[in-house]
């Protein structure tokens, strides 16, 4: 099973500490290690990569380390990958990151 690290509480998005396989449930850990959440991957993720924890629509806010590191570009489900093909940059517009 992999699991994936939520920075803060407030983070809509997990960092993943392995690779995640479509269809694969997905842990969700505190910093503390407890587990506060499982979430099916709806395709597959790459290590280091991010996970949606909650639904987001186009042009919310993606929050990592309890700050906004982005906007959805389209609409992005809980368990999909989160990354340059579905997030614009608030600090550099026109650019993804």
């Amino acid at each position: 099973m992999a699991r994936a690290l939520r920075i803060d509480e407030v983070d809509n998005v997990a960092t993943l500490l392995s690779q995640a396989s479509n269809g694969e449930i997905v842990e969700i850990i505190s910093c503390g290690g407890s587990i506060i959440d499982r979430v099916e991957a709806l395709e597959s993720i790459p290590f280091g990569h991010k996970i949606a924890l909650i639904d987001i629509g186009e042009g919310e806010e993606i929050i990592k380390y309890g700050e906004v590191i982005g906007v959805a570009s389209k609409p992005i489900r809980r368990g999909e990958w989160v990354h340059i093909h579905n997030v614009e940059s608030v600090r550099l517009p026109e650019r993804r990151v």
